[in-house]
């Protein structure tokens, strides 16, 4: 399948970073949100993400000029209709990602690849939204998109082999390392993470270290590039907590049950870096 122009529903993080990435891989992109606000936001930072690639000599101004003229913003949902592909990255909520992909099998064509990023809900269940199933895969990115390499291509049981073919050729296109993986809650790296992080949690609250002391442990001594607070943190404690409910509703997995202080933190608003305070505090925010 020849992919030339590529949809994206939702502009967040998730969304404007996969935006970027394929504006620069040399795909044209129609990006669409809910409000004007939502698109100016998530545009905005993608003139700042690729300006920062410019000012670390990654990219020309050339090269930014070219890729932010590629994408196109909008809030009309009726202008995927001439995408080959069309990314859903909308709030991790099974209900809402039925809800786009009932509408997305409306407007566009039968042999347009429907796919979503979601980190941990069912792909089958999303599918089943739909009237073709077929077409419907999942591309798990990671944050920050524009820097992490592994792109997770998900298959159903219902999905073509050539759909998840167009999905791993599309992943090479934007400069990412594919894995193929079954419809299975959490995928591969949700499955081994998750629990990590939750043990992390815990080893905390029961006073075997610090926070602190608990990230340092895991950089030094494991090599990992953030420890698990940190990692925490900069995803966001309520996309988290999803996350690891997600897959212990399907499962029943206690590994995956979050200890009740990460459900305090977020009823506080509390939620990583992105309101300025989670496991540590972010003043700059």
């Amino acid at each position: 399948m020849h992919i030339k122009r590529l949809g994206i529903v939702g502009c967040g993080l998730m969304g404007s970073g996969i935006a970027e990435i394929s504006a620069k891989a040399g795909y044209d992109v129609v990006v669409v949100e809910v409000t004007e606000e939502f698109l100016k936001k998530g545009i905005s930072r993608i003139e700042a993400s690729t300006q920062k690639a410019v000012d670390k000599g990654k990219s020309t101004a050339e090269e930014r000029a070219k890729a932010l003229g590629r994408i196109k913003g909008s809030t009309n949902m009726d202008d995927l209709k001439g995408c080959q592909m069309v990314i859903e990255a909308v709030v991790e909520k099974m209900d809402e990602k039925k809800r786009v992909f009932g509408i997305l099998d409306t407007i566009c064509p039968p042999e347009t690849i429907l796919a979503s990023n979601t980190s941990s809900l069912s792909i089958t269940e999303i599918a089943c939204s739909t009237k073709n199933p077929e077409r419907v895969l999942g591309l798990h990115f990671f944050s920050p998109v524009p820097v992490m390499r592994l792109l997770e291509v998900i298959r159903s049981i219902m999905v073509r082999d050539d759909v998840v073919e167009a999905g791993v050729a599309f992943g090479a296109a934007v400069g990412k390392e594919t894995v193929v993986c079954k419809d299975a809650p959490g995928f591969i790296v949700n499955q081994l993470y998750l629990p990590y992080s939750l043990v992390a949690i815990r080893q905390w609250e029961r006073g075997l270290a610090s926070k602190e002391d608990i990230d340092k442990a895991m950089t030094l001594g494991l090599n990992y590039p953030m420890g698990p607070f940190t990692l925490m943190d900069f995803v966001g404690l309520d996309i988290h907590y999803n996350a690891c409910m997600a897959i212990y509703e399907e499962t029943k997995d206690p590994a995956y049950f979050p200890p009740p202080v990460l459900k305090k933190m977020i009823q506080a608003g509390h939620l990583g870096r992105k309101t300025g305070k989670g496991f540590y505090d972010y003043p700059s925010k």
